[in-house]
């Protein structure tokens, strides 16, 4: 038994707690509900768009992937496409595949890459190449994991031209198999739809401040990519998905961000090593920032950890009103986490998994700061980056 000023004292610390938990949960839920409302794939396209596409393909040592992913782009059936790969000094084959399947098809481009100047991101130097090859006025970037269904091209080009935009993201179906692939790869969409206002975001098209996109899947107008400098404007970053959208945007161009789960799937890792490094590698160029990482610690531990936690604590200690707040929080966090997973096709047990996903991912974040503030560089695809 507790002294009665010593539980009055618990009932008070856990009530105030709950109530943290309450406002932080409660911007998470409504957030993303709101979102879900208006986050949607683009309709069919009634007859083929007005312009021809290029599909861009940066592959370095990508064998595994090319052919399934030219597969798919040469499969579009909704616009009419170019599609142009840049071996980026693969060892493993790929530049064979594509030949071959240039040779069989005159829609196929395959150009070598240039050696990697000094303070350019491999990636970036692969796009910027890219784009000065393709032929058409509108150009989609595809990672070489990405598939692409054959309607994918026509419906992100109809979106683009019936909303006057510059420049359309999507985010593809991602495949999870393995358990660390479910517990950290969802949380991508966990912080994109809880907290980013897609309404304002959309009613101020041009503010730089409401930009974001996915790397994986990138549709923009060739005279908007060159306004906005093209990857050459982040030449040493990592983040393109983050870093277009936000270039196009203040050079005065238009961006949106749609739900490609049906237009498109990848798989981004197989394994934890490469989680870690695929998600260590820009983290400090987006949440992992000694101002912004402080204020993510809060708004993810404070609505997503801090609730479960205060109700079990609040059940055992008899405190029933901090329970019950704590509860609903709970329940509202998982509502509107189970809508997100029922449209973007997740698995269940994602669900459960997602409060091991936000401690997960806090730790990535806080890892990746640590190691940039140390001065440790990131390594990917066999090259070593500096962290920004």
């Amino acid at each position: 038994m507790w002294p009665a000023s010593e539980e009055a004292l618990m009932n008070s610390v856990l009530t105030l707690l709950a109530v943290v938990g309450l406002v932080l949960g409660s911007l998470y839920a409504i957030v993303t509900l709101l979102n879900l409302a208006i986050f949607r794939s683009p309709p069919r396209a009634k007859g083929r768009p007005g312009h021809s596409v290029s599909i861009l393909i940066p592959a370095r040592d990508e064998a595994g992937n090319i052919g399934p992913a030219l597969k798919a782009a040469l499969s579009q059936d909704g616009a009419e496409v170019e599609v142009v790969v840049l071996d980026d000094g693969s060892t493993d084959g790929t530049s064979g595949i594509v030949a071959r399947a240039a040779a069989a098809d005159p829609r196929v481009r395959l150009i070598r890459g240039a050696a990697l100047p000094k303070g350019w991101n491999g990636k970036q130097h692969a796009c910027h190449q890219l784009a000065a090859a393709a032929t058409n006025p509108v150009l989609l970037f595809v990672d070489a994991d990405v598939r692409l269904a054959p309607d994918c091209v026509g419906r992100m080009l109809g979106y683009l031209e019936r909303r006057a935009l510059d420049l359309v993201s999507g985010f593809p179906r991602q495949i999870t198999r393995t358990l660390g692939e479910r517990i950290v790869i969802p949380q991508i969409l966990v912080l994109l739809l809880g907290y980013l206002p897609l309404p304002m975001a959309r009613i101020a098209k041009s503010d730089a401040r409401f930009a974001a996109g996915c790397g994986q899947l990138m549709m923009v107008r060739a005279e908007a990519y060159r306004a906005a400098g093209g990857h050459a404007a982040f030449r040493d970053r990592m983040h393109d998905g983050l870093n277009l959208p936000r270039n196009v945007r203040r050079a005065g161009g238009r961006t949106d961000i749609l739900d490609a789960t049906p237009l498109a799937h990848v798989r981004m890792y197989d394994n934890w090593a490469d989680i870690w490094a695929g998600f260590t590698k820009n983290a400090t160029e987006g949440m992992a920032t000694p101002r912004g990482l402080p204020i993510w610690t809060v708004l993810l531990a404070g609505g997503h950890l801090l609730p479960p936690l205060v109700a079990l604590v609040a059940l055992a200690a008899g405190a029933g009103f901090a329970a019950a707040i704590a509860g609903l929080t709970t329940a509202a966090v998982l509502i509107a986490r189970s809508a997100l997973a029922v449209k973007a096709r997740q698995s269940p047990l994602v669900v459960l998994l997602h409060p091991v996903g936000v401690a997960v991912t806090l730790w990535i974040q806080w890892s990746a700061l640590r190691a940039g503030r140390r001065g440790q560089r990131a390594i990917w695809r066999g090259r070593a980056y500096d962290v920004h």
